[in-house]
């Protein structure tokens, strides 16, 4: 069964490389990519017809053994991968757009190299999460990324409750025969007018980001037939500001810092600033004479 993947001379040293495939343009592949498929005992692909046309388009010669590796066959074609990599052979991972790993095969044939004592690298490329978080409008500086949202209904309008008090930034993936349904749980969970933005077809001819509140969007798919590949951008809650104690509360917060060490100054400071209050008001709770 191993033999089938290759036969031929080994090199000294295995290596599974990943490598960040374009998400629509050809253009954006890099250098780095285009040797590695060129170089590659193996290339193990998510589909390998879209890999034969990406070569194609690359005008890319590939001249290893492929193989698919996608959901269907990732647990039993896993191992058969590590032994092509611990007889010492060069494997690579594409999968249809992006990273390998991130929502697509990848992390099992990782974590099996890996304790294998095979060496893992990366050719970085493309990646529909940080695309459309870039081009949403909506803060970057912190985000989650939560992938596919749970197929049925009751198991995704749960996990939006779950997450509808997340003040980060939210990045996920959804299919476009399930937007208006996931859009209109969005919009009921997180109040009509979260702002978001819905990235399709990134990098492609017809590429499309429409930045709306979450019940414009849903209403503009129900409208219309949305198609193609979208990542839904979401704005995070907005955060809510630290419930005020009563003032023997403060005090005791106060004479708690003090007692650990820390001046009168930088326990009031300390205080003040973990309940958003301004300092000269914890002070004067402080001093106040009951």
């Amino acid at each position: 069964m191993k033999e089938c993947l290759l036969v031929g001379e080994m090199s000294e040293t295995g290596r599974l490389v990943l490598l960040g495939a374009p998400l629509g343009n050809p253009a954006d592949a890099s250098t780095r990519l285009r040797d590695v498929l060129g170089t590659a005992d193996v290339v193990a692909a998510e589909d390998t017809r879209r890999l034969i046309r990406l070569a194609r388009d690359l005008d890319v010669t590939i001249p290893g053994r492929i193989v698919s590796y996608f959901e269907g066959n990732e647990e039993r074609r896993t191992p058969e991968l590590v032994d092509v990599l611990t007889a010492g052979h060069l494997v690579a991972l594409v999968t249809d757009g992006g990273m390998p790993s991130v929502s697509d095969p990848g992390y099992r044939l990782v974590r099996a190299a890996l304790d294998a004592g095979v060496p893992v690298t990366c050719a970085p490329g493309p990646s529909a999460v940080t695309t459309a978080l870039a081009l949403s409008g909506l803060p970057c500086d912190r985000f989650c990324f939560e992938g596919f949202l749970p197929r049925t209904p009751g198991a995704r309008r749960a996990r939006l409750r779950a997450l509808a008090a997340e003040e980060r930034t939210l990045v996920l993936f959804e299919s476009p025969h399930r937007i208006t349904a996931a859009l209109t749980d969005l919009a009921d969970a997180f109040g009509a007018d979260r702002p978001a933005a819905l990235c399709r077809e990134l990098t492609k001819t017809y590429e499309e980001v429409l930045r709306r509140p979450l019940g414009d969007l849903a209403r503009w798919a129900a409208d219309g037939d949305p198609r193609g590949e979208i990542t839904l951008v979401v704005a995070g809650a907005p955060a809510t500001p630290p419930t005020r104690p009563d003032d023997d509360a403060l005090r005791a917060a106060v004479a708690e810092r003090e007692a650990a060490g820390q001046s009168r100054r930088d326990a009031v400071t300390e205080v003040a600033t973990a309940f958003g209050l301004r300092r000269r008001d914890v002070y004067a709770v402080v001093h106040q004479v009951v």
